[in-house]
């Protein structure tokens, strides 16, 4: 990773830590020349970088102030690594759920009127790859992501599918964290409803496809609400 890029990140996940808050101003130029130890340029092309991904805005005389959260640019594939390494606290989770809500049904619908034969046996092959007993949470996620991904190809809508691309950090992190596979009884369940939503993008059920996918997502949002009850449950007994 180069200067810029690091600088950026670090910079950019203190915004999203709250370091410096909504409306205060960056450090001044020279002090984070001293701090990162790199030229004028390259403080000034990363807060260019910022400024570009919605974080900061420079003014004269004023300096270079940090934006709102409403302004920050959560569909930058930056921004969104940033802020998956934080950690998936309730709120970012409910936020994926949502937007999850609100695409995927919808993709799997079109995916139904629209997808292709070539569509079909590229699901069945991740439907497939899921199956796989004894795999770990990582590579369950990868081939649960890789199902979701062919699901927004398949929709022939390239707005979903770029979307569905953007949030793919956030998605093969969710995707480990609520990882069935330390069920194999969860782990079955997962893949035939997944299958389910298969079957009705063949069988050409845009509306039962919809419903299949938002059931694969609210099982998901349930199982992770479970994680954190026991995780909180666990806290409370070794305090």
């Amino acid at each position: 990773m180069s200067n810029h890029n690091k600088i950026a990140e670090t910079l950019g996940t203190e915004i999203l830590k709250g370091v410096y808050s909504a409306g205060s101003k960056m450090p001044a130029e020279a002090n984070l020349i001293r701090r990162f130890k790199v030229s004028r340029t390259v403080i000034r092309e990363v807060m260019k970088t910022l400024a570009a991904k919605g974080f900061v805005v420079s003014r004269t005389r004023v300096g270079t102030l940090v934006l709102d959260p409403l302004h920050w640019n959560f569909f930058d594939a930056d921004v969104l690594s940033w802020r998956v390494r934080m950690g998936l606290d309730d709120e970012f989770m409910r936020s994926l759920t949502e937007i999850r809500r609100a695409l995927e049904p919808a993709a799997a619908a079109f995916a139904a009127q629209r997808r292709t034969l070539a569509d079909i046996a590229r699901l069945r092959r991740h439907i497939s790859d899921m199956a796989c007993v004894g795999q770990s949470r990582k590579s369950f996620a990868e081939s649960d992501l890789a199902f979701h991904l062919a699901v927004g190809a398949a929709s022939g809508n390239p707005l979903i599918r770029s979307v569905a691309s953007v949030i793919e950090a956030a998605l093969v992190a969710s995707f480990t964290y609520s990882s069935p596979v330390d069920s194999l009884k969860n782990q079955e369940a997962s893949v035939l409803a997944h299958a389910g939503i298969v079957d009705a993008i063949e069988a050409g059920n845009a509306q039962a496809a919809a419903a299949a996918m938002l059931e694969v997502i609210d099982v998901g949002a349930k199982r992770i609400s479970g994680i954190r009850r026991r995780q909180t449950a666990k806290k409370g007994l070794k305090r």
